[in-house]
Order: C-alpha cells, then structure tokens, then sequence
C-alpha cells in the first residue's frame, strides 16, 4: 500500500476537512480520525494530550479483534464498534475498503446523533479514498 499522506496529500486534506467538521458539529467529540486497517493515521482531529500514532494503532487493533469475534459468533461482518467508558463512548466504524473512522466523545454526547453523523461522514471519507487511489 501506498503511503497516503506522501502519495496523495489532497485526499489527506480533504479528509482532515471532513474530520474537522464533524468535530465542530459536536462540542463532545473529543477527538476523531481516519486511519488504514494497519494502523496508519491518514488524517486526524484529536484533541490535546492525543497521540496520533498510538490512537491509529489502538484503533486497527480494535477493528482486526471485533471482526474476528462477528466473524466467529457469526454474526456476519462487522459493521461498527461502539465502546462505552467511564469518560464517555468510543466509535469505531467502517470507512469505505481501506480504512475506518474513530471517534472518541465526552460522556454527555447523544449517543445516537453521534452515530448518525459518524455513519454519514464514514460515507463521506469513502467517497474521497475509494474513488482515488488506496491509502
């Protein structure tokens, strides 16, 4: 695979854009970010104190460990991952071939607004890798 943040700087871009955005639509999002199924950070909105790298890398773990579960309770293919913590829920969901979008929020955020719009700009992120070239 291609390094995305070398190879296609516009698409990094576009999707920093698309992040920032659903960050400012919510004041509990704490952070959010597109990351490859290896790890690697495309783009990101974190908050202060949030290491990228470590965030990328937590969040291909997640993914690789809940669609093996699905998988083996067969349970078909893993659609999203919601984690509900003491300091507020974290949602991990498919974003298009390469990648997912994880979104981290404060524990007063509405849960289900933030579904709504974390589906709709997984859509959108989609939209910007799968048509061009892979990350």
């Amino acid at each position: 695979m291609v390094d995305s943040v070398a190879a296609a700087p516009l698409q990094a871009s576009k999707a920093r854009s698309v992040l920032r955005a659903l960050r400012s639509t919510h004041g509990a999002i704490e952070g959010c970010a597109f990351v490859t199924r290896d790890g690697r950070v495309v783009a990101s909105a974190l908050g202060p104190g949030m290491d990228p790298d470590r965030f990328g890398a937590m969040c291909a773990a997640l993914i690789a460990l809940a669609s093996r579960a699905a998988h083996e309770s067969a349970r078909g293919d893993l659609l999203q991952l919601i984690i509900e913590g003491r300091n507020g829920p974290m949602l991990v969901t498919h974003a298009g071939i390469y990648g997912v979008l994880s979104v981290s929020a404060k524990p007063q955020c509405p849960l289900g607004r933030l579904i709504l719009d974390a589906k709709a700009t997984a859509q959108t992120l989609a939209t910007i890798f799968d048509s061009e070239s892979p990350p």
